[in-house]
């Protein structure tokens, strides 16, 4: 596992909710870090939860969260992927980030890379993701120190 400090940050900007919901999502994995607007269906934010509250249900167990596409005759604005999988028989898990702005150059942010995490942490972030899509907190905090709803 990593030395360095990881962290998702979720802020919520009250939109279209309680159907649709506007997030700022900022990603670290110590080294790097990334950030991007979303627009997200709140079922799509309990199911995510959910999923990952009981990840991994079986040493292949892999879970595949996708907003938007990258293809350009797709025509989408963003392009989001979380997929958390293990990364050895021992249960150590990883979550990969993968957000593309689908701009053109010089315009273009793409960044994709992992976030290693025990599946104890990983099954916490499912939790305040299922929490935080009820509405009554602005800000969602879940790193290797801490998980907190604000």
């Amino acid at each position: 596992m990593g030395t360095m400090d990881y962290f998702i940050k979720i802020t919520r900007t009250p939109y279209e909710e309680p159907y649709h919901l506007q997030l700022w999502l900022e990603v670290s994995n110590g080294r790097q870090t990334a950030s991007m607007e979303i627009y997200v269906n709140t079922d799509a934010l309990v199911d995510a939860g959910k999923s990952l509250e009981k990840f991994p249900r079986y040493a292949t167990d892999v879970y595949l969260f996708e907003l938007g596409s990258e293809k350009p005759e797709d025509r989408w604005a963003y392009y989001l992927r979380i997929r958390a999988f293990l990364t050895n028989g021992r249960g150590h898990c990883a979550l990969l980030f993968r957000m593309n702005n689908n701009r053109d150059l010089p315009y273009r942010e793409l960044a994709e890379f992992c976030i290693e995490a025990e599946a104890a942490n990983i099954n916490r972030l499912g939790s305040l993701l299922r929490d935080f899509s009820k509405l009554e907190h602005d800000t969602l905090l879940w790193s290797s120190i801490e998980s907190v709803l604000e």
